[in-house]
């Protein structure tokens, strides 16, 4: 669907309107990032909103009270910070947050430090937890 936004100079441009999208003149409050399948990034990722990972990432990943989700697809060859990480694929390293998923077939190799953390049936996780505080 596409809207149209009118600058104060009258001109009509079009722009998207919908989830993620936003008009010209206005901030994106709760923009989504993606990393689609068959990216591949070697260095370190931030980020302030949310961020959906689905390829191969070598380096940190680092938000400060952002949501990152490590898609099925993902690997991921560095420590992640964010205020909420869900693990769908795999990482190797260590994950600081303070809500942390391993869902179903995911594979974490290194510790994890969270406050609140939920392990599906299927998930596996080498390495220590801190967990609360």
């Amino acid at each position: 669907m596409t809207g149209t936004g009118f600058p104060a100079s009258g001109v009509q441009i079009p722009v998207a309107i919908g989830p993620g999208t936003c008009c010209i003149g206005r901030t994106m409050a709760n923009a989504t990032n993606v990393l689609a399948s068959g990216i591949d990034i070697n260095g370190s990722i931030r980020f302030s909103n949310d961020m959906i990972i689905d390829g191969k990432i070598e380096g940190e990943i680092i938000s400060e009270k952002g949501r990152v989700t490590i898609g099925e697809n993902a690997e991921i060859k560095g420590d992640v910070t964010a205020g909420e990480v869900k693990v769908f694929g795999k990482v190797e390293g260590k994950i600081s947050s303070e809500r942390c998923e391993l869902k179903t077939d995911s594979r974490l190799v290194g510790d994890i430090k969270t406050k609140s953390i939920v392990m599906e049936d299927g998930a596996s996780h080498s390495g220590r937890s801190e967990i609360g505080g």
